[in-house]
């Protein structure tokens, strides 16, 4: 816990001075005493409702929901600022538990836009190499811990590379 509390310490300022928002993974409470700007909760950390207790009403919570549109809409209703769809490919960072198809994307944005707009966001494996097909999904934000850290040419090349894939996706869509 202390190493999570000095590296929140550390990327906080960083995160702040880019306009980035912090989100800690699976530990409202932790989140809350390193002022995070939210956490992210999987399924089997806590309901929403008590992450967002311990959080208060201006943090973002996001929740894991697998390759289940039923828990996306309950996250939704519950009041989840997003929710995460994933794992789609293996990751070095997490046991995959169920294989998710990209095709919940879209059906994701079709829901959300008769609803109400919350966005999802791709988790699980995704590198340069394999995040353009979740891009073109409808993928609203990509989680990619290992698809930076440990890329082949490094973490600067790997940022390089997904801002091209985003950009690339954004002028598709203009």
């Amino acid at each position: 816990e202390a190493d999570i509390i000095k590296a929140a310490e550390t990327l906080l300022p960083l995160c702040r001075a880019h306009n980035i928002n912090l989100i800690m993974n699976d530990n409202p409470a932790l989140a809350r005493l390193c002022d995070c700007d939210g956490v992210h909760i999987g399924q089997s950390d806590m309901p929403y409702t008590q992450a967002r207790q311990i959080m208060g009403a201006d943090k973002i919570i996001g929740v894991t929901c697998h390759a289940s549109h039923h828990l996306a809409i309950q996250a939704a209703q519950a009041g989840a600022d997003y929710v995460a769809f994933g794992a789609f490919y293996n990751s070095p960072t997490k046991t995959t538990a169920s294989a998710a198809d990209p095709s919940i994307l879209k059906t994701w944005q079709a829901a959300t836009t008769t609803l109400r707009s919350i966005p999802c966001v791709a988790i699980g494996g995704i590198t340069p190499t394999n995040a353009a097909p979740l891009i073109a999904a409808g993928a609203d934000f990509l989680a990619v811990s290992s698809g930076v850290w440990d890329y082949k040419d490094g973490a600067q090349a790997a940022i390089a590379s997904f801002t091209a894939l985003l950009n690339s996706a954004m002028e598709r869509t203009l």
